[in-house]
């Protein structure tokens, strides 16, 4: 891959971005994951890190729901077993069940 990274337009959000502080930036790369975490702006207790993560997964089934075509609760549970399937068997081809096929609403 030979394209840079293209970052997510955040000057629209500007104003609802306030005074707050990135935790966490994600990129996919060759199947897997690349991130950089700053943990001060959470605080000192990892928990917190956790709750963070649920709530960019509420979000994500809300952006995925709509992107995709199913409902917010679909989006939820199929992020969900993702995460479980890493868990239990880290970065296995096979760990996930099989897609959930959807229609791909055009752009």
């Amino acid at each position: 891959m030979t394209e840079k990274p293209v970052p997510i337009d955040l000057v629209p959000f500007a104003e609802t971005l306030g005074d707050s502080r990135e935790f966490l930036r994600v990129w996919s790369k060759d199947g897997g994951t690349l991130c950089f975490v700053n943990p001060r702006p959470l605080g000192a207790d990892p928990a917190l890190f956790g709750i963070a993560m649920v709530d960019v997964i509420r979000n994500a089934a809300s952006t995925y729901a709509k992107a995709i075509g199913v409902s917010e609760d679909q989006a939820f549970e199929r992020i969900w077993m993702g995460l479980d399937a890493e868990r239990g068997a880290p970065s296995e081809d096979d760990a996930l069940p099989p897609p959930v096929v959807v229609a791909r609403k055009e752009d």
